[in-house]
């Protein structure tokens, strides 16, 4: 799998997610040298989300959406818009970590650990969806926490914060479930070439 992950990002052709991911790339000195370290490290993870889908060979529009919404989220902490702008943390919670989710279910497909989107029931997939959002949510707000009292103080976290982004995570992979059948399929694998059996 690691080679195709390697092959894939490689020689797929230019799409328009790659601007999205030159856009993230600049972005990190740029918030970094306009608003400190805790913007490096928001935007160094911001551009493995941004990596990710490529390798993955993903729809375009699926590529698209993933790339735009992590380099507005990162931004978006960098500019505090999670504390300034009204329900604006809320929306990022439903659409980025249900797309992220469906990220995962796509990785745990091409594991074998679960089946594949378009293969299993519609009810199913979504379920599984809602859990990783769950989960994707539950791993960011326990970051957002050490961030907190290790980091920086400005990071915020509250109890009815996080109860109502765990909410958000839940209800965006519930969401975004529902359409990845549509979403996985179609996709830009590169694979290796067959090893040719030895004489």
């Amino acid at each position: 799998m690691m080679r195709s992950l390697g092959l894939t990002f490689l020689r797929r052709r230019f799409l328009p997610a790659d601007v999205v991911r030159v856009l993230t790339l600049l972005s990190i000195p740029v918030a970094t040298i306009g608003w400190g370290s805790t913007s490096f490290a928001v935007m160094s993870l911001a551009l493995f989300g941004v990596v990710l889908p490529r390798m993955l060979g993903l729809r375009p529009a699926f590529d698209l959406a993933v790339c735009v919404l992590v380099l507005v989220a990162g931004w978006s902490s960098a500019l505090e818009w999670y504390t300034s702008v009204f329900l604006w943390d809320k929306l990022i919670h439903v659409v980025l970590t249900g797309l992220l989710a469906a990220l995962l279910a796509v990785i745990a497909a091409d594991l074998r650990l679960v089946p594949h989107a378009p293969d299993a029931g519609r009810v199913s997939v979504s379920l599984l969806v809602f859990t990783l959002g769950l989960a994707i949510g539950s791993v960011w707000e326990m970051c957002e926490w050490l961030g907190h009292n290790f980091v920086d103080s400005k990071i915020y976290v509250g109890y009815d914060d996080t109860i109502g982004d765990l909410a958000a995570d839940g209800l965006g992979g519930l969401l975004v479930g529902l359409v990845l059948p549509w979403l996985a399929a179609e996709r830009d694998v590169v694979r290796p070439p067959a090893r040719s059996p030895r004489g």
